[in-house]
């Protein structure tokens, strides 16, 4: 298998507050590899993402894409898996199979259902279908990030498979989630208290380069 540096070009669109793109961006630092960065702003004229040459690239008008080879891969957590099964070191998944059901099981928690709740094409709809203002969009973020994270914080604190990271002593799958979410919380000013399990996983991973690198404010698009 080619390393990195000399493997296809491999391109990451994204958006610099995006939580899905920047969990790509974190699997892409773990791994070592550098993509080239095309941002599509999604929200400077109604959305770059809208726009034909966008929607060429990826029909269902989201961020993050990965094209590597000429070939485009949506969706971040297909994209985190794709790069585990073609530079597997460093895994980002545990090798045993309930190790992996564990982590999936944490990240699904966040990408599946936090997530679809407070993405911007949810707070849009909330905003020009039902009139809803900005104070109740964000309480809105704040109810549905809350209730997920109860769930994460007992499963989390419960386990004695939970270490400096969720699964263990090295980031996997179901960090590259959180952190990012835990990013948007803050944004919406939920109050992180009660989960402080969540807050010592965070507080150690943005010590670690690939986590502090993929940040909203260290991307070459942020605002």
């Amino acid at each position: 298998m080619p390393s990195p540096a000399t493997s296809p070009e491999l391109v990451l669109y994204g958006y610099f507050r995006s939580s899905a793109a920047f969990r790509a961006r974190i699997a892409l630092n773990l791994k070592g590899i550098v993509a080239k960065q095309k941002p599509v702003h999604l929200l400077r004229g109604g959305g770059e993402q809208h726009e034909a040459d966008y929607k060429s690239v990826n029909p269902q008008e989201l961020v993050p894409t990965l094209v590597h080879d000429g070939d485009a891969i949506g969706q971040s957590l297909a994209i985190i898996e794709y790069l585990d099964e073609i530079y597997p070191e460093p895994p980002l998944l545990p090798r045993d199979p309930r190790g992996r059901a564990r982590v999936r099981q944490l990240a699904y928690i966040i990408a599946c259902d936090i997530h679809p709740l407070n993405n911007l094409r949810m707070l849009l709809y909330l905003r020009d279908r039902f009139s809803i203002g900005e104070d109740a969009r964000a309480e809105w973020q704040r109810h549905w990030i809350g209730l997920g994270f109860s769930t994460l914080e007992t499963l989390l604190a419960q386990s004695p498979l939970t270490g400096r990271f969720c699964h263990g002593d090295a980031p996997t799958l179901a960090d590259i989630c959180l952190i990012p979410q835990m990013a948007n919380a803050r944004r919406v000013a939920l109050d992180l208290a009660p989960y402080p399990t969540l807050v010592r996983i965070e507080s150690h991973a943005l010590t670690h380069p690939a986590f502090e690198a993929a940040l909203p404010k260290n991307q070459p698009d942020a605002e």
